[in-house]
């Protein structure tokens, strides 16, 4: 599916007191219905790619399900923006939705995760040894834009991406949603069957509690972005012992917990 439209706007160029009609690109919105089993469990509006992974990794993320060995089949209709997972019997989800208070629920492309900062403290802690160079946090962070193409086109979404530790790209994803775009990439490595352990997760929105968690959920060592990090999100990596860095700009970084994982 395509993830922007062609649209007729009015572009003012005051410089030149010019006036004129064009053609731009934007960013598409549109919601897809997640079932777990025959229950519908949530409306997520995003971009409408990725859309497997994308559930997937919001299901990881939140904490439905432990890991792809909890799922037994996945089927999804694009043209009807439907995903429905079937979990394995041993799996109880309706003991977990009960748990996280998850019930047929709506995210919006600005809110994202539903997820309370505050049970950051029940996360087990990362025990990663991961270790990587400032300098590849800086390339592969610089990189994150020059591989967006939406992003080149609209302006108009986020983008994500997991690296291994010696800067190999291993998924990156583009969304209206900052959160949607973590749990897309966060899926497609989960589904790839890749260690998280030995990979970083770069992106290019806040670093909230919730964005946070959903890395920590699946033992993502360290988070780059580069924008900065609040307070929710920085309280989540040292409850969850893990590396959170912002502001990652031409030739410098913010290390807000844990600056022993990086080499300088």
């Amino acid at each position: 599916m395509n993830a922007v439209q062609k649209t007729e706007i009015t572009r003012i160029d005051l410089s030149t007191n010019e006036v004129k009609k064009t053609a731009d690109y934007v960013a598409e919105e549109k919601p897809l219905y997640v079932f777990l089993n025959r229950t519908h469990y949530v409306t997520i509006f995003c971009s409408p790619t990725n859309l497997k992974e994308l559930a997937v990794g919001h299901l990881l993320s939140e904490g439905i399900v432990k890991s792809v060995k909890d799922i037994d089949d996945i089927s999804l209709s694009a043209k009807e923006s439907t995903c429905r997972i079937k979990l394995k019997e041993n799996v109880d989800v309706e003991k977990r939705l009960k748990i996280l208070k998850h019930y047929s629920r709506v995210i919006f492309s600005v809110c994202g995760s539903q997820i309370p900062f505050q049970h950051s403290r029940r996360l087990r802690k990362i025990r990663s040894d991961l270790t990587v160079k400032a300098k590849m946090i800086l390339e592969c962070t610089s990189r994150l834009n020059l591989l967006a193409d939406t992003f080149r086109k609209t302006g108009g979404v986020h983008v994500a991406a997991i690296f291994k530790g010696d800067g190999t790209l291993v998924t990156l994803a583009e969304d209206i949603g900052r959160h949607n775009a973590v749990d897309k990439v966060i899926g497609a490595v989960a589904m790839d069957e890749t260690e998280f352990g030995a990979c970083f997760l770069a992106l290019s929105g806040r670093l909230t509690g919730d964005i946070v968690m959903k890395a920590a959920q699946v033992g993502l060592p360290i988070v780059v972005s580069l924008a900065g990090a609040i307070d929710s999100g920085i309280t989540v990596a040292r409850d969850a012992n893990l590396t959170l860095i912002g502001f990652v700009r031409g030739n410098r970084m913010n290390v807000y917990n844990l600056p022993e994982r990086i080499v300088v």
